[in-house]
């Protein structure tokens, strides 16, 4: 019999259920706590056990260093996941960068025999697009700014130019994220077993549509796209919209 994922070093249990047939584990985006998806998790409805990452840096993890590296935290997390035991209707989602550090993480799993239902990606365009922006190498004000860019409420950005103690708490964990995004190179290999969907909203300066279905490539099984509203931050304004969006996904595949 499978295993339910548990609270460990590296994941959060965001949402638990006595009787769980199916596993949803988020992947924050770039600079973002586990916590970024407790308010979607509060959308899912019985039998779902909703948990995220929690990359080092950040929260209870801040004094640890971030991984610079995308392929070496995608290690880290598959090895957390396999320490479980064999995880019953297991499905991966991650927005923007955590779009693609769910996609090696898929990979790695999958190579040690732990099934994934669906790799749901947001935000982010296919593995094979290479990222030419080199914001980890700039200022503080230049983070900033990007993450103002694409924020659906500047206000909370806009405190760390007004506290920059908090500034100095915060902004070494988005360099971190943005310089393992930044330098990620994909590496060829077999699609993934597992069927992927992607989201897209209308607004988002960082991909196209197009850029979505690029990653129909990267699956054996089906591939599915679903355009929202909104800006690159549209899970934000639309939590409900998207756990029902994530909530067809994960019916659709048998328990």
């Amino acid at each position: 019999m499978g295993r339910t994922i548990e609270s460990g070093e590296w994941l959060r249990i965001l949402r638990s259920d006595a009787t769980p047939r199916h596993h949803l584990l988020c992947f924050p985006p770039g600079g973002g706590p586990a916590t970024a998806y407790r308010d979607l998790a509060k959308h899912f409805g019985p039998g779902i056990v909703v948990a995220a990452v929690q990359y080092p840096g950040r929260q209870d993890r801040l004094a640890e260093p971030p991984i610079t590296e995308l392929d070496a935290l995608a290690d880290r997390i598959a090895e957390e996941v396999l320490t479980l035991g064999i995880i019953d209707g297991l499905t991966l989602f991650g927005h923007s960068m955590g779009a693609t550090v769910a996609f090696e993480t898929a990979r790695r799993l999958e190579r040690k025999g732990q099934a994934i239902r669906t790799l749901l990606v947001s935000g982010r365009p296919a593995p094979t697009f290479v990222e030419t922006q080199r914001v980890h190498l700039g200022t503080d004000e230049d983070l900033i700014a990007e993450l103002e860019r694409l924020a659906a409420d500047r206000g909370p950005i806009q405190m760390l130019r007004a506290e920059p103690s908090l500034a100095e708490l915060v902004l070494p964990g988005v360099r971190g994220d943005y310089q393992a995004v930044e330098t990620y190179r994909y590496t060829p290999g077999d699609p993934l077993a597992a069927d992927i969907a992607a989201f897209v909203s209308t607004d988002d300066p960082t991909m196209t549509s197009e850029q979505a279905d690029d990653w129909r490539d990267f699956t054996k099984g089906t591939f599915d796209r679903t355009t929202f509203p909104g800006g690159h931050f549209y899970l934000d304004e639309r939590p409900a919209e998207l756990a029902a969006a994530i909530t067809q996904h994960l019916v659709r595949s048998p328990a």
